[in-house]
């Protein structure tokens, strides 16, 4: 078989290695086959029609020169000239290879040669059109760019078509290609895939096809089962043809451009401003303004947002105001023109005599003052206009019909229309504020302007509308009369009340009932607000029977308030009725309970006790009694006060107490504290201050919180101490110490400072060992102390004694002896040296004792108390006894029996008046 493997035949493989061949003319030795060749060489001489031969020799020389590569290919495809991937490959390479140059170079058109002697046996392979159609659109070939499109869709079947018409619209789209052909490739793509008509439309506005756009447009929006590739909605594509048909509406025919425009109004709420300006834009573009100056108007008027009213608004402005500057800058070269010509004075002359003259002179041309106006006039409407907007929201707006009638004060007809319009519009079932005061403001209108008779036909008409609460109802015919009082018809005023107040009758009740909708007229005579100003105008312009008639007919209307009861008592007791009076209080305490009541009590007690006395203070008492009674607790404390004062007045100070006594028990927790205050205060002034102990023992044992016992045991400590009664302060402090908290630095001070004054040591030591019990019981952790820690405490007690001996003055070397004793301690002595210790150096100066009995000397030494501490007295002589301190009490607490008691202690002894002072003061005194 000849081989037609390449331009050079070759024998066999052993003379081929053996004698290079003798090259060719024209072609470079580069090409040949060279020794490394000879084994792909000799398979594909075996076997010329296998790819694998082929295909392992093409990748045996990957690194090899393109052109050498490119003989290999030639070589396989001329022998297996139906191979996609010998093509396809060869193609890529050449793509490649040509990439680097300039379109213009000859390896582009070797390029679409080699395409096209692909194609002859590869016009089914889509990826080859691919790659071919891709490069002649890089290469900017546009007619046989087309043309091999064009064979594309005809050699390849329809399934693969969607492979091709990208590159197809990407002909179609370059700038170089005519505008006639993009429609037409355009159209042709349509046919295959309707769905992307928004390519197409984008391309018509890009080319300024603007009539074969709005009509693809329309014919898309009409289309119900069409859906946007871009993901636009209906809306949109529906302003994009707005737009183009007001923009350019010279050059869109053929469709109904008002109709459509109308129609978005309607069907898209959410842009009415825009497609309001969008229609008079278009009849502006067509020179019609009249029409568009319709569009406005109609868009201003017909708008339900601020926002749309806002952008057709500032539309409508910015058309007049381009009307008027056009036609001054009209009349300015008009006027250049006539000066130009030299008779410009005379032109003018003979214009203005011609606008006087003729009858019609606002039909000339120079329409300048009409557009001023027209402008203004624009301004000048934006508010009713608003108001206009936001009526439409909401019709049955009372506050914006109000608003809107001030804005008409200068007009009493445009008010009064607007009034007319606004109550026929208003639902009372359905507005927002206070219908019945359109009625009232539209009345009180005509009384302003004196046309009395027309108020009250407005006033009628107003009293007849069924309403949605009865106190609008109610507030008509109170206005009513007061518009009578007001003209002094007094007369007229309170039969317009009668008429109000006037109960339906039977039948009429029937009859609406039978209807199921009951009006408010049928219940406007329970209103209290008719019948407070009905009984006002009584109590003014009546006599005192017609108002005690209308206040009990008030009373068994079951409508009265506690106000009502109080005024009538107040009428009554004016007019001197006092016990007529009681009874109002007495029914008004019956009717209402608290807290409505409470006002009444308190004013039934205080007029009672004010105009009795103690003349009847049994049923005061009885009143008082009846009133805590139904008090809750939290309003019983005023009661009682006002309770205890008429008895502390008019009655006997024993009942007193006895309701401050009850008053304790009933009121609050939080109100305890502040009555026994009271209560002690009273006590003492009464009956003395021994009195109140009992007061502060029940206070104490009622149960009130910590905090308040703490605070009443210091005020019980404070009132025994001030009475002398040291023992019983101090078995006081030690009972307040289980309610007081360790950081109570106030209470512990307090009892700090009394064991100073009154106690000793064995008194303060209990008084710190009392303190650390309640810091240990109130803590989480109990400690048990060491002894040296209980030491450390003894000594810092006593540091701090021997400084207060030293501020005292007590000279160095008696302080000295007296630390080295205590600090020692009672038993590092012996028994015969406590015993013979002296008391001057056993006492402590600053302590005085606190005992109540005294001891015999044998009992003390007994005791082995060696630590009481006493002052060393000048004189030689000992006291055989241990004496009781005492204090004096205030003269005021037993009153004669005090006096009688001074007398006898000013002519005591002088040692005695020494034993009542305390350490400290009898150092004092002994250095002066």
């Amino acid at each position: 078989m000849p081989s037609a493997a390449g331009p050079v035949a070759v024998a066999s493989a052993g003379s081929a290695a053996k004698a290079a061949p003798s090259p060719a003319v024209g072609i470079s030795p580069e090409l040949y086959p060279t020794e490394d060749d000879l084994p792909y060489e000799e398979e594909i001489l075996r076997e010329p029609f296998k790819l694998k031969g082929w295909w392992r020799y093409l990748v045996a020389r990957a690194a090899a020169p393109f052109a050498k590569r490119a003989v290999i290919y030639e070589r396989a495809l001329k022998a297996l000239p139906g191979s996609y991937k010998l093509w396809h490959a060869y193609l890529r390479e050449r793509l490649d290879h040509a990439r680097p140059h300039p379109i213009d170079h000859p390896t582009y058109s070797s390029l679409n040669n080699t395409f096209e002697r692909a194609l002859a046996t590869m016009h089914k392979m889509p990826r080859i059109w691919v790659l071919y159609l891709t490069s002649l659109l890089d290469q900017r070939l546009l007619t046989r760019s087309r043309r091999a499109l064009d064979r594309a869709l005809r050699a390849l079947p329809v399934t693969q078509h969607d492979r091709i018409w990208p590159l197809y619209l990407r002909l179609a789209s370059l700038p170089a290609c005519p505008v006639e052909t993009s429609l037409r490739v355009f159209r042709r793509y349509l046919q295959f895939d309707p769905s992307h008509a928004e390519d197409f439309i984008n391309f018509l506005i890009s080319a300024n096809r603007w009539q074969e756009a709005a009509d693809r447009l329309a014919s898309v929006l009409n289309d119900d089962g069409f859906r946007s590739v871009k993901g636009k909605t209906r809306h949109q594509l529906w302003l994009e043809l707005c737009e183009i048909l007001t923009k350019h509406a010279d050059e869109v025919a053929g469709l109904k451009v008002d109709a459509i425009l109308r129609g978005g109004i309607r069907k898209f709420t959410d842009e009415v401003g825009k497609l309001w300006t969008s229609l008079a834009d278009y009849y502006v573009r067509r020179g019609l303004f009249e029409k568009a100056r319709d569009v406005f108007e109609e868009g201003v008027s017909s708008v339900v947002t601020v926002k749309e009213f806002s952008v057709v608004f500032e539309a409508y402005t910015q058309f007049e105001q381009s009307m008027l500057a056009a036609k001054l800058e009209a009349a300015e070269e008009e006027g250049a023109e006539d000066e130009d010509e030299g008779g410009g004075r005379k032109n003018g002359m003979d214009k203005l005599s011609k606008k006087f003259l003729e009858d019609f002179w606002l039909n000339d041309e120079d329409d300048t003052d009409l557009r001023m106006a027209r402008f203004e006039w624009l301004l000048d409407r934006r508010p009713e206009l608003l108001s206009s907007v936001l009526l439409r929201q909401n019709p049955h707006n009372v506050e914006e019909w109000h608003r809107r009638v001030k804005l008409f004060e200068k007009d009493p007809a445009r008010q009064v229309a607007t009034y007319v319009e606004a109550v026929k519009t208003v639902d009372p079932m359905k507005a927002v504020g206070k219908p019945h005061t359109l009625w009232v403001a539209f009345a009180k209108m005509y009384e302003k302007h004196n046309r009395l008779d027309s108020a009250e036909d407005i006033f009628k008409r107003a009293t007849q509308v069924n309403y949605k609460a009865v106190d609008h109802l109610a507030s008509i015919w109170c206005e009513w009369a007061e518009m009578e009082l007001r003209h002094n018809n007094f007369d007229k005023a309170i039969e317009l009340m009668r008429q109000a107040t006037a109960e339906p009758s039977v039948e009429v009740k029937r009859r609406a009932a039978a209807e199921g909708n009951e009006p408010v007229q049928m219940k406007v005579h329970k209103s209290l607000k008719l019948w407070s100003f009905y009984v006002d105008l009584e109590e003014s312009l009546g006599t005192l029977d017609s108002t005690c008639a209308v206040y009990e007919r008030i009373l068994d209307l079951r409508i009265a308030t506690p106000q009502i009861i109080l005024n009538y008592a107040y009428l009554l007791e004016e007019h001197k009725y006092f016990e007529d009076a009681f009874k109002v209080y007495e029914r008004g305490v019956k009717i209402f309970k608290y807290p409505h009541v409470k006002a009444i009590w308190v004013t039934y007690l205080t007029k009672f006790v004010q105009r009795y006395k103690r003349s009847k203070l049994e049923r005061a008492r009885e009143l008082f009694h009846e009133a805590v009674q139904q008090a809750p607790p939290d309003e019983k404390k005023p009661l009682y006060l006002q309770w205890a004062k008429l008895e502390e007045d008019y009655g006997l100070a024993k009942r007193a107490m006895n309701v401050y006594d009850e008053a304790v028990r009933a009121v609050p927790n939080s109100e305890k504290m502040v009555m026994y205050e009271i209560y002690i205060a009273r006590a003492a002034e009464l009956f003395g201050v021994p009195r109140t102990r009992q007061i502060y023992e029940q206070a104490i044992e009622s149960g009130l919180p910590d905090r308040d016992v703490l605070t009443m045991c210091m005020k019980f400590a404070e009132l025994e101490r001030s009475l002398g009664e040291i023992d019983r302060s101090r078995a006081i402090y030690v009972h307040a110490s289980n309610y007081a908290d360790p950081n109570n630095s106030d209470f512990w001070k307090k009892w700090n400072d009394f064991e100073i004054q009154h106690g000793n040591e064995d008194t303060f030591r209990e008084m710190l060992r009392i303190k650390r019990t309640v810091a240990a019981s109130r803590s989480q952790t109990h400690f048990i102390l060491p002894e040296y820690l209980m030491q450390r405490d003894q000594r810092l007690n006593l540091d701090e004694a021997v400084d207060t001996l030293k501020r005292a003055g007590v000279p160095e070397d008696e302080m000295a002896a007296l630390e080295r004793q205590l600090a020692s301690g009672p038993s590092t002595a012996p028994p015969a040296a406590q015993n013979n210790t002296p008391a001057s150096a056993n006492r402590m100066m600053n302590f005085v004792s606190a005992g109540v009995e005294a001891q015999a000397e044998s009992s003390r030494q007994q005791a082995g108390n060696n630590e009481d501490i006493e002052l060393p007295d000048e004189s030689d002589d000992e006291e055989p006894d241990v004496q009781i301190a005492e204090k004096s009490v205030p003269a005021a607490v037993f009153g004669e029996l005090g006096k009688r008691a001074a007398e006898s202690q000013e002519g005591s002894s002088g040692a005695q008046e020494n034993e009542q002072l305390g350490a400290l003061e009898r150092i004092k005194r002994r250095r002066q």
